[in-house]
């Protein structure tokens, strides 16, 4: 054996260890990583709507008589989070029967699977969310690197099956729940917004779930600019007393889950369509500014 030979044995010997050893590592990291996550108090924001979540990455619990909805799911391991979020509130995971989801980016994404283990729950997606929640978090529309990352499980989560793909439109039903997707494209492809009501005592109340609406330097399609426009201006159509979205501090769920714990009327610091309009604001400025999260 020439001592090129043996080099090169080493060299690809050394290549595939490094791929294993990542391998190995990006599953661990994906099992244990939170992303800064921990637990947060679970509350009723009004009538059968309830948050779920963690400190930031959102998820939220839409109680019915026929089964349960939840929408989003943090990490994989905020996943038991919002399992004893639900507990606490009363509730249990065996009694979600369908889970939704706005973007397939793993912390909000990531702990679906677990959720729909856990409960036997059936996943609904878009197309494109689709897509990426079956294969692990690859985006077809992110940058290589990052997309190769997701290829040998150094990012991303563990593939899940997707029982339902949704139009843009369309409405879910479970029993009196309906909650109608809005593909509002842009952030992803498929990024779903959510429109639904909820009542509260006497009142019902508009709910709107809004897309987050930034554009990434790591994803990147051709229609994306103007898939945003439409998205905005489709959320600004809606009709809203209430509105989320998956990042919790984004729509002041701290602040205002504090507000409601002195509030005469618990429900009433949650009813902002101000802040919703500065949301879709805000979007609209850093659209024209060209900005890149």
């Amino acid at each position: 054996m020439t001592h090129f030979t043996r080099r090169y044995r080493l060299a690809v010997l050394f290549g595939l260890v490094s791929v294993v050893a990542l391998v190995l590592a990006g599953r661990w990291l994906n099992a244990t990583k939170r992303g800064g996550q921990g637990p947060a108090e679970p509350f009723r924001i009004a009538g059968n709507l309830y948050y779920v979540g963690a400190t930031d990455a959102a998820a939220f619990l839409i109680t019915g008589p026929e089964g349960h909805v939840v929408l989003d799911a943090g990490y994989p391991s905020t996943a038991p989070m919002i399992m004893a979020s639900i507990a606490k509130l009363g509730f249990s995971i065996k009694d979600v029967k369908v889970l939704l989801n706005s973007e397939p980016h793993p912390d909000h994404a990531g702990g679906l699977g677990v959720l729909r283990q856990e409960s036997g729950a059936e996943l609904w997606a878009s197309e494109a969310t689709a897509f990426t929640l079956a294969s692990g978090g690859d985006d077809p529309d992110g940058i290589l690197p990052l997309r190769a990352l997701v290829w040998i499980g150094v990012i991303g989560y563990p593939k899940m099956r997707v029982d339902h793909r949704f139009k843009d439109g369309d409405t879910i039903h479970l029993g009196p729940l309906a909650l109608t997707a809005h593909i509002t494209g842009g952030h992803t492809r498929g990024c779903t917004s959510w429109s639904f009501d909820v009542r509260d005592g006497d009142r019902v109340l508009n709910v709107v779930s809004a897309c987050d609406l930034g554009r990434l330097a790591t994803l990147q399609y051709p229609e994306q600019v103007a898939d945003l426009e439409r998205s905005i201006r489709v959320l600004r159509s809606l009709p809203v007393d209430i509105w989320v979205t998956c990042h919790a501090r984004w729509w002041g769920r701290y602040r205002k889950f504090v507000a409601s714990t002195s509030a005469e009327d618990p429900v009433e610091p949650f009813i902002d369509p101000e802040g919703y309009r500065a949301y879709l604001d805000s979007a609209e400025a850093e659209l024209r500014s060209g900005r890149l999260h």
